[in-house]
């Protein structure tokens, strides 16, 4: 395994994050145990959650439920806690059955305190080293939120504060709330970005990459789109995304996979190593469901797409031209 440092942090994390979003929902407890032991013994120390993570779909609700499974995992020990770098989120509503005005999805002190209580709860952990806002809020008080995270960082409950899914106006806005403070602010954003969505360059990364921020990356093989064999796919929430893409999409992803069997490598690690060859990306999530799945990701932090490869990808899979605003002006 390769590592990185985490934005302007010293904290050095893999190049790969443990995804835990199945856990508990399509994944059982017993698999999950053996896909984080395994993880850890190839290398990979940093686990992405959220507190909403692990509801069974079909009206049962069970937000919750996969940070318990991560808390059962730690409390075995084996020092499984300590090898860790843990990331959770908050920002959804946790129970339904719920309805005042604090209970909404958003962002204040009043929801990351209790959030984060319980969420620690459920981890069986004392502290998270990254807690991540899940979604932007632009109603957002940077001076309150910012002032929720200094005390909980001063407590030891919480190491840096980070984002997900926000835009890069938001970032900057963090930015310059955190400088004010002589606070070191967002060190991480969370962010949807792989070959079928290349939107991100216009302006997020080239943010995030001027702020000192990482960026970790989620669904990297768009919903299994990128992952292997996408077009021969039949049943399963894969084959309802392949349903939906229009004729010139499907020759896309043909093409892609023509490329990749010529490389001699899976269509799942080829789009891993693209995202792995961008300077401003600290790592993607994988999310396994089998031992066999996460066997076969390490091999992408190994590979090294040429600059042919490269323009190859570029020509199937084009981008927005390059940051803004000279992707798109004089």
């Amino acid at each position: 395994m390769k590592y990185t440092k985490l934005g302007k942090t010293g904290l050095r994390v893999s190049r790969l994050v443990l995804g835990t979003m199945n856990f508990g929902s399509r994944v059982e407890e017993k698999d999950a145990f053996a896909i984080m032991d395994r993880a850890l013994e190839l290398g990979i120390n940093f686990f992405d959650t959220a507190n909403v993570y692990g509801s069974l779909g079909g009206g049962e609700q069970q937000h919750g439920r996969t940070e318990e499974i991560v808390g059962r995992w730690f409390a075995q020990g084996g020092h499984r806690r300590e090898k860790v770098v843990l990331a959770t989120k908050f920002y959804q509503q946790m129970d339904n059955t719920l309805d005042g005005p604090n209970d909404a999805p958003g962002v204040s002190a009043y929801k990351l305190y209790r959030s984060l209580a319980a969420s620690l709860k459920r981890l069986q952990t004392d502290h998270v080293e990254l807690y991540q806002m899940h979604h932007i809020d632009h109603g957002i008080n940077w001076e309150e939120i910012f002032g929720a995270y200094e005390n909980m960082i001063a407590q030891g409950k919480v190491y840096y504060a980070a984002s997900s899914n926000f835009g890069a106006r938001h970032l900057a806005y963090a930015d310059a709330a955190a400088e004010k403070r002589h606070f070191l602010g967002l060190v991480s954003e969370q962010h949807f970005y792989n070959l079928l969505n290349r939107l991100p360059e216009l302006e997020l990364l080239p943010t995030a990459q001027d702020l000192g921020l990482g960026v970790i990356v989620w669904s990297p093989l768009a919903g299994g789109l990128l992952a292997d064999d996408a077009l021969s796919v039949t049943t399963g929430r894969r084959a309802e995304r392949v349903k939906r893409l229009s004729p010139s999409q499907r020759q896309q992803i043909a093409d892609y996979a023509d490329l990749c069997h010529e490389l001699g490598e899976s269509e799942s690690n080829v789009a891993l190593a693209w995202i792995l060859h961008n300077p401003a990306i600290t790592a993607p999530i994988i999310g396994p469901s089998f031992l066999a799945q996460l066997e076969e990701a390490v091999h992408a932090v190994d590979i090294q797409l040429p600059a042919d490869t490269l323009a190859r990808l570029d020509k199937i899979f084009p981008g927005p031209g390059g940051p803004a605003p000279e992707a798109y002006a004089w």
